[in-house]
């Protein structure tokens, strides 16, 4: 019997963990390092997956779009979609205040941790690459939504700008005369049938993927590298679990009204991956399918709203960014006042809607927070032997919340056949809605 996709990652994940640890970066077989051939099967799969990342949200937006039909339709669906992705995010942001306040990571035996704790890493290309950044950074993001160019906007992966131009195309493409409509819309269902054809085929090689990935983290870094700051570690880890095991689910079982755990089983290949590959873009692929396939979302609402979830919603990030900022900020025996909090709170907000159309990600996101609040950007050195797991962590957390966005919204589309078993006929229906 052959074991289903989520068991043969999961089983990877852990050999990944033993294989990494034995072999670190300087163990060797013929004079090759293991560390090069992690490196090189885990950048192999990671190019596998964003080869068919623009293809695939272009073709699935275009498809569901035509056929959501009117203004007023896309207009509700994009309404309940940003209500959505911005309550989860401040959702994510409160727990993680909330933790961070509690434990208090940055005072270790009584002190300051930047007394007790020296920096760790390389902050240097972080300053150059933060330099001449701030709110002008946020702004840009929307700027980036219309494109100049769009095969550029594709070439460099600005989701944001190619899903605007999805949106448009999809709209107007029901909007010409025939033939033309019914030919663009064959030509567009054709494209998005073959890229998850693709998407099945790509997605075989994940378990040999994930191991590769993972065992490269962890020759990487290894476990003594969690010491220093482990109470850090804990709290972010513990404020992520609550948002992904008792938010989330809440949110489908009050919501959505659907059985959280079902959601867990058909989520699990997606993931597993999005935890190895810590890239929401490069994970999209197979949320897409597990959404479709296992939770019986139709494309019209998956085409929709996880692409741009991908792109803007991040609660993990979002959350994550929250904790450092005040974790520094304790580090450095400084007492923020609850405007204080709340500004942190807002900016956190404001920057995890584009992290992932700024260079480093959450890193330069943290550090334009840090910057408006007049601490130091050297700081940052007490996270950075822990942001790879940690990052890993919580692009787990936003992929998990952008699927049980899909689920819920199609749950208040009227959908019948979500999570309700694969073979479900409501289920196929939903899948027909723009597949037919």
């Amino acid at each position: 019997m052959k074991l289903k996709l989520h068991w043969q990652i999961l089983i990877a994940l852990v050999l990944a963990v033993i294989a990494g640890s034995l072999t670190g970066t300087e163990g060797s077989i013929f004079g090759i390092r293991f560390y090069e051939i992690y490196d090189f099967f885990g950048t192999l799969f990671m190019n596998a997956l964003k080869m068919i990342v623009v293809p695939l949200v272009v073709s699935s937006i275009i498809v569901g779009i035509s056929g959501i039909g009117g203004g007023k339709e896309l207009g509700r669906l994009g309404g309940k979609t940003v209500i959505y992705y911005a309550t989860t995010s401040l959702l994510a942001i409160l727990i993680g205040l909330a933790i961070v306040n509690t434990t208090q990571p940055g005072i270790i035996d009584g002190k300051p941790a930047n007394q007790v704790l020296t920096l760790e890493g390389d902050v240097s290309a972080l300053e150059s690459k933060v330099e001449g950044t701030g709110m002008q950074d946020v702004v840009e993001i929307f700027l980036r939504m219309v494109p100049t160019n769009i095969v550029d906007a594709a070439a460099n992966g600005q989701m944001l700008g190619l899903i605007f131009f999805s949106l448009l195309f999809g709209y107007f493409m029901t909007r010409v005369a025939e033939p033309y409509a019914t030919s663009m819309k064959t030509f567009w269902q054709g494209v998005f049938e073959v890229m998850m054809k693709i998407t099945d085929l790509v997605m075989k090689f994940a378990p040999y993927g994930v191991f590769a990935l993972v065992a490269k983290v962890v020759a990487t870094t290894g476990l003594a590298a969690f010491e220093p700051v482990l109470v850090f570690f804990a709290s972010t880890l513990a404020a992520l679990l609550f948002h992904f095991c008792v938010t989330m689910p809440l949110i489908l079982l009050f919501v959505a009204r659907v059985n959280p755990l079902r959601m867990y089983k058909a989520m699990a290949p997606a993931l597993l991956t999005a935890f190895s590959t810590a890239s929401s873009a490069a994970t999209l692929p197979l949320t897409m399918e597990c959404v479709e396939k296992n939770a019986g979302v139709s494309n019209r609402t998956t085409s929709f709203v996880l692409p741009l979830g991908a792109t803007i919603n991040m609660d993990g990030t979002a959350l994550y960014e929250c904790v450092v900022v005040l974790f520094i900020a304790q580090a450095f025996g400084l007492e923020l006042t609850f405007a204080q909090q709340f500004m942190v709170v807002v900016l956190a907000l404001v920057t995890s809607i584009g992290v992932a159309a700024i260079p480093s990600a959450s890193l330069v996101a943290i550090s334009i927070i840090l910057t408006a609040m007049g601490l130091p950007l050297e700081a940052l050195g007490l996270v950075l032997a822990v942001d790879r797991v940690l990052d890993m962590c919580r692009t787990t957390t936003n992929v998990f919340s952008d699927a049980c966005g899909a689920v819920t919204i199609a749950k208040l589309e009227g959908e019948t056949g979500v999570l309700t078993g694969n073979d479900s006929p409501g289920q196929e229906k939903n899948r027909s809605q723009t597949h037919s």
